[in-house]
């Protein structure tokens, strides 16, 4: 049900992205960055769109990778280990963002969003051993909801645009395998700080 509904938040913001792109001052960006904090450092990237519905609101979003989640106290406990196990995550999300006027150059923004990511154990092991233990994680994986929220600054040049944020998500996720990585807390949650390099349309 909660992915049922997340699903839906997803598909209604890029609905409305789609009916507002006729208007100017939206723009696509790629972005990549790390994950700290509250759970293993980490790369994350993706890519994303934005479209006004007015002059300071944006309709966002969004999809990219988590490349690992998993806790950080255990992400240093296998540290002392010679295996290498993670939880990644693929994800999609929609929603809002408001942001300074689109006719300044330097602009200031908030943003929440929800949608869903799909969670994955992984093991790092090498040849057919790895390809072999990864198709089996494969079905221990699960598609859970997620919300976040964000802040950020945007550097608007002509047809470029620079974006420096942060994120925090939230991934929803109760599972016997979920709560093994999270060290039993009912979900994960990721800080990100990203560089995002875009093109304005």
């Amino acid at each position: 049900m909660r992915t049922t509904v997340a699903t839906a938040a997803v598909c209604a913001a890029l609905s409305l992205a789609t009916t507002a792109s006729a208007q100017s001052g939206g723009s696509f960006q790629g972005f990549g960055g790390t994950t700290f904090g509250s759970s293993a450092s980490a790369p994350t990237f993706g890519a994303g769109v934005a479209v006004p519905v007015g002059d300071h609101l944006q309709v966002i979003g969004e999809a990219g990778r988590l490349t690992d989640i998993k806790a950080p106290l255990l992400d240093e406990l296998i540290d002392l280990t010679p295996l290498d196990v993670g939880m990644s995550a693929w994800y999609a999300e929609g929603g809002i963002r408001f942001t300074a006027s689109r006719h300044s150059a330097v602009r200031p923004y908030v943003e929440g969003t929800a949608g869903v990511a799909r969670l994955k154990p992984t093991v790092g092991a090498e040849g057919w051993l790895g390809a072999f233990t990864n198709t089996g994680l494969a079905f221990f994986g699960s598609t859970e909801p997620l919300v976040g929220a964000g802040a950020g600054v945007m550097f608007q040049a002509g047809p470029l645009a620079l974006d420096l944020g942060y994120r925090y998500k939230r991934i929803l996720a109760d599972g016997v395998i979920a709560s093994a990585f999270s060290l039993g807390n009912d979900g994960f949650d990721v800080n990100q700080v990203r560089v995002g390099v875009g093109v304005r349309f």
